[in-house]
């Protein structure tokens, strides 16, 4: 059974412009400045167009800020709709984990296999003819204001080796290895469920806890949350 998908203009769906987005994105302080707010509004639209053009796999969302701005988007819900209607000839339906879902003529949706993150990084610039940005990194995009989430607290361990301060799986693999200054960090993070990169405990500097948590969250050991 074949879908049933509207032919769009990429360059039209992804140059929608919606200034109220951006003053929202400002006023709730998700974004610091225009550029950001528009640079993540950007992102919501090239997102929808790609799953829009690709039914034929289930997209996750990667990106906890791009899914923010999708979010805060949703809220003005007639222009949203509008938005959807224009460029797709449907409501796109928000799914923090999963790729909007067309509709089939008989109401039915089919079994598709989710892409990964690297499959969805070469469609994205495959289709848009950029590398993808850093914005689709979490721990590239992080803030002493960003929240953090080990589901694995209270389960893992820390280790002093000399100058080295091992970061324990609750199986005795190591996660990760950093310099022994981050000792008293590693210990909160072993035992924390969630806090903001800020509260990370210890001497670090403002800049040494961003680079530790933003370590952390690229080898997977933290989720972003907030």
């Amino acid at each position: 059974m074949a879908l049933s998908l509207r032919t769009i203009d990429r360059s039209t769906a992804v140059d929608h412009p919606a200034p109220y987005l951006v003053e929202k994105l400002l006023k709730e302080k998700i974004v610091d400045s225009p550029a950001e707010a528009e640079l993540l509004f950007r992102e919501v639209k090239r997102y929808c167009v790609l799953v829009h053009e690709h039914p034929e796999r289930s997209w996750q969302m990667h990106s906890l800020r791009v899914d923010e701005a999708w979010h805060q988007f949703i809220l003005f819900t007639v222009q949203y709709q509008d938005f959807c209607e224009r460029y797709f000839g449907r409501y796109v339906h928000h799914a923090p984990s999963n790729a909007p879902v067309p509709t089939l003529a008989e109401g039915a949706l089919p079994e598709r296999p989710t892409a990964s993150f690297r499959e969805f990084k070469d469609q994205y610039e495959d289709m848009f003819g950029e590398e993808l940005p850093d914005v689709w990194y979490d721990g590239r995009t992080l803030t002493l204001r960003r929240r953090l989430v080990n589901e694995q607290a209270g389960r893992q361990s820390v280790r002093v080796e000399g100058s080295e301060v091992l970061l324990l799986a609750p199986d005795g693999e190591i996660l990760i290895g950093v310099n022994d200054v981050a000792a008293d960090a590693l210990e909160f993070v072993a035992r924390t469920g969630a806090f903001y990169v800020r509260e990370l405990a210890g001497n670090l500097s403002n800049d040494e806890k961003v680079e530790l948590a933003a370590a952390l969250v690229e080898e997977g050991i933290l989720r972003a949350s907030g």
